[in-house]
């Protein structure tokens, strides 16, 4: 086995789209993935996961019925199963780590156009 680190700048920098989650690492049943969010994403939730999203460039605005929350670079945001949310990227292009179950979708109850069920690996 061969344990490697990442360089989340060099990470973000090998790919360009957005909204297409790419797994960075595994860890039990859960996969850190890097995704890059411009623009507003669907409203949507997931029945059994809960998704952390940590902020790592830019400003992401996170949408919840309850009120937005706005989350910036070092800051994370945790949302629990069932919670419906819209994260949206905020001023150009925000990049974000996810930790989330191997499982989930990243559209989690609806299909929409942005729904991606085969991820890359970086």
């Amino acid at each position: 086995m061969t344990i490697e680190k990442v360089n989340l700048k060099d990470a973000f920098a090998s790919f360009s789209d957005h909204w297409s989650p790419k797994i960075a690492g595994d860890i039990n049943d859960a996969q850190v993935k890097l995704a890059k969010f411009e623009g507003k994403f669907d409203w949507h939730h997931h029945d059994h996961e809960d998704e952390l999203f940590l902020v790592v460039a830019g400003t992401m605005r996170m949408g919840l019925r309850t009120g937005d929350v706005d989350v910036g670079p070092g800051e994370f945001i945790i949302i629990p199963r069932g919670v419906e949310h819209c994260p949206e990227g905020l001023d150009g292009e925000c990049h974000v780590l996810l930790l989330e179950p191997k499982t989930i979708l990243n559209t989690g109850n609806v299909v929409t156009e942005k729904t991606v069920t085969e991820l890359d690996r970086l």
